[in-house]
């Protein structure tokens, strides 16, 4: 059956890639997976929340460390919090439209409430501590993609929700040990979105052991690629770096790190009461 899967990840990658040896049956839902798209754009009509409470249970079927299930989410459907998350902590117009966002949470606070309760003392107060919460936070947040785009809504994931993480911790009243990770502007798409050409496997993709010793061909190539598929017209920080003929993939990323973001994160997930070390 041609579902499309194989066109889908030869545009994502730009080769063609082989069929597996292997009798994998209907591959309909790995065709979805590989030609999804972003989507900023949503009609306006809310998503119920029995809906989004559906899918918040799919998304927390997902896989989690050793099933401490050190994650949660929190639907935001208050209109004020809406509001100012959109404005005050993301800053991008796109979130205001948005019919719901949510907010997937590290929860480290769970595992140290069940040591208290069950007498026990709690030996991995580092960063382990820290690092598997955001990961299973990472894993729902994607769990959640997966479920709703397969039911015909759209999403896209927000990191700026760590843009400003003291007002979200107000805002969605975070007690000590429980961090934003990532939020998620979710709604029915008012039209197709966009699929962001990938860099090529053998970037990506390695076989017993790490190599980059192409790195910069592959990349020159893959800007190469997706400049002749898509190319913003805005450029990152004109005012300092100027305005280039050819605004690239990796232009657009340099420019972007080439000014501080997020650097009270450590701060903050250190005032939650993490050890980082």
């Amino acid at each position: 059956m041609d579902d499309g899967l194989y066109d889908a990840l030869a545009f994502r990658f730009g080769a063609p890639l082989d069929a597996p040896p292997e009798r994998v049956g209907d591959t309909t839902q790995l065709a979805r997976m590989a030609a999804r798209r972003s989507h900023r754009r949503f009609k306006a009509e809310p998503v119920s929340l029995d809906l989004l409470r559906m899918l918040c249970a799919v998304a927390l079927s997902a896989p989690s460390k050793s099933d401490l299930q050190a994650r949660d989410i929190v639907i935001v459907r208050d209109a004020e919090k809406k509001r100012r998350i959109a404005t005050e902590v993301v800053g991008q117009a796109w979130l205001e439209d948005a019919p719901e966002i949510l907010v997937f949470l590290g929860n480290n606070r769970r595992q140290r409430q069940i040591h208290r309760w069950r007498h026990k003392p709690f030996e991995n107060d580092h960063l382990d501590a820290f690092f598997n919460p955001a990961v299973d936070a990472g894993i729902a947040m994607q769990a959640f993609v997966d479920a709703a785009e397969s039911i015909g809504l759209g999403c896209c994931p927000i990191s700026g929700i760590r843009n400003n993480c003291a007002l979200v911790n107000d805002l969605l009243e975070l007690p000590p040990h429980i961090f934003p990770v990532v939020g998620l502007g979710v709604g029915w798409p008012a039209q197709a979105g966009h699929a962001s050409a990938r860099l090529p496997l053998a970037t990506t993709v390695h076989v017993d052991r790490f190599s980059d010793a192409d790195i910069e061909a592959q990349v020159a190539a893959y800007d190469d690629r997706r400049y002749a598929i898509h190319h913003p017209d805005a450029q990152r920080q004109e005012a300092r770096f100027g305005r280039v003929d050819k605004y690239t993939w990796s232009e657009d990323k340099a420019r972007q790190y080439a000014s501080p973001e997020r650097a009270d994160f450590g701060a903050y997930i250190r005032g939650k009461g993490f050890r980082l070390d």
